[in-house]
């Protein structure tokens, strides 16, 4: 979802979310006359130029108390058959592009991006929860 998201607000596709970008996303969504200000104020909230690993950061941030680490921990549990704590990036990338909201090739580059798997193809699922449900990634 959150690559769904930074996708639509990427409006000129250069992979970063600048003013542009968000005055381009309110007028899409029907809202014309957004301040300067207003989109200034948006931008100024990231520490630096918004790409996906940042607007990860600051939708995990957002998302604080929306649904619990131990809920999304438990949907990827249903993969992890053996308890392992991760899952194939394969099977992860395969269910992505053809289940519910299907993710585009470019999507699931951009999750693996920020998230990339380990030498032996395991997406270590805990740890995108967390940063999900915390914004930051675990030491």
């Amino acid at each position: 979802m959150t690559t769904v998201a930074f996708t639509i607000m990427d409006q000129n596709r250069d992979g970063f979310i600048d003013k542009e970008d968000l005055r381009d996303t309110f007028a899409a969504l029907g809202r014309i006359n957004v301040k300067n200000e207003e989109l200034e104020a948006m931008v100024k909230e990231a520490p630096g130029p918004i790409n996906f690993t940042v607007f990860l950061t600051m939708f995990g941030e957002k998302l604080k108390g929306t649904d619990p680490e131990e809920t999304i921990l438990h949907a990827f549990k249903v993969f992890d058959t053996e308890g392992k704590g991760f899952v194939k990036a394969d099977f992860i990338k395969e269910k992505l592009m053809t289940q519910a909201d299907r993710f585009s090739e470019e999507e699931v580059k951009q999750m693996f991006a920020a998230f990339p798997p380990d030498v032996c193809g395991n997406l270590d699922y805990r740890n995108l929860c967390y940063v999900i449900t915390h914004g930051e990634e675990k030491d």
